[in-house]
């Protein structure tokens, strides 16, 4: 990684990387789908989220949509399971909150960049407990979500930086991709449940949050405070 430009802000995935949620949105999706007498094994549902439900729900019913009929019905139906059942059951990643405060404390800016919409954000941030923390938030609403690059292009304008000044911070190949398509760098988190071989793409890998603090300073976002140098993927 080229460390000759400075990193001046940082754009977070949450679901997955700052709230262990994953999971909880898989199961949330097949009671969805059930409900609409549709059986989807949840193997096939955990590998697509990270993607919001436009995506999703074709993905798993290509006769459907998520913006008209039985498909806009799901997502609904999903959302509603999501933030009734599963919400108040939701964990913060490891040191999310500790990551957040160190990453503002050496003066970089923090937007969120993710598929989670308005309403899903707020308690998401709650529960990571870092509300406070972000100068600037915004989901998915009327945006495609990701792999799109669009929830990412809006975070950047949010915080006003050029793409080799920012950093991404994600548990997902979406996250991965969604940023690339911008020629923004992303750092992996392995709590959201993805393997290594999956997060490839990335220029880093830890194991959460807590272990992306902890290494801090030979990370990405360390070495880009230092002197200048180049290195590859970890």
């Amino acid at each position: 990684m080229n460390t000759s430009v400075r990193i001046k802000g940082a754009l977070f995935d949450v679901d997955g990387t700052l709230v262990l949620s994953n999971e909880a949105h898989a199961q949330a999706w097949v009671e969805a789908f059930a409900s609409f007498g549709i059986t989807v094994p949840i193997e096939h549902v955990r590998p697509l989220i990270g993607m919001g439900g436009d995506k999703l729900v074709p993905a798993l019913a290509p006769a459907l949509s998520s913006d008209t009929g039985m498909g806009k019905e799901i997502a609904e139906r999903h959302k509603q399971c999501f933030l009734s059942e599963y919400v108040p059951t939701l964990r913060p990643a490891p040191g999310a909150r500790d990551l957040c405060l160190h990453l503002r404390d050496q003066g970089l800016q923090l937007s969120t960049a993710t598929s989670a919409n308005a309403e899903e954000l707020s308690r998401l941030l709650e529960i990571a407990d870092v509300k406070d923390v972000f100068e600037a938030k915004g989901g998915s609403d009327d945006k495609d979500s990701k792999p799109s690059s669009d929830v990412v292009v809006a975070a950047l304008a949010r915080i006003r930086l050029k793409p080799e000044e920012v950093i991404m911070v994600g548990d997902t190949p979406y996250d991965i991709e969604s940023a690339r398509k911008c020629g923004i760098r992303t750092i992996a988190v392995r709590c959201g449940g993805w393997d290594d071989a999956r997060l490839r793409d990335a220029i880093a890998i830890y194991d959460d949050p807590a272990d992306l603090l902890a290494r801090y300073w030979e990370s990405p976002f360390g070495r880009a405070a230092g002197p200048a140098s180049s290195d590859g993927p970890r």
